[in-house]
């Protein structure tokens, strides 16, 4: 499965020079997410951890569904001052 095929670019979004990638069509396609995070699994077979971290805000998705399928916790990082100490 080719995953670039569900992420569509945007150029020059949100300034010149810079191009967006769109996560939404990879999100709306059962499989190709499953792929996705299957991929990301078998990248991170090799290693011993406890949690995925996952960074705000398209992280928490990805790496929710990395947690659940590895049965790992989730620690979501956030920008200072996001949350109630």
């Amino acid at each position: 499965m080719k995953l670039e095929d569900y992420l569509p670019g945007v150029p020059d979004f949100p300034k010149p020079g810079v191009l967006f990638r769109d996560i939404g069509p990879l999100l709306a396609n059962a499989d190709a997410f499953a792929h996705t995070v299957q991929s990301l699994g078998k990248l991170s077979s090799s290693y011993s951890f406890d949690s995925i971290l996952g960074i705000e805000s398209r992280g928490f998705i990805f790496a929710s569904a990395l947690a659940n399928h590895l049965h790992k916790g989730l620690v979501m990082v956030r920008k200072p001052n996001k949350l109630p100490p």
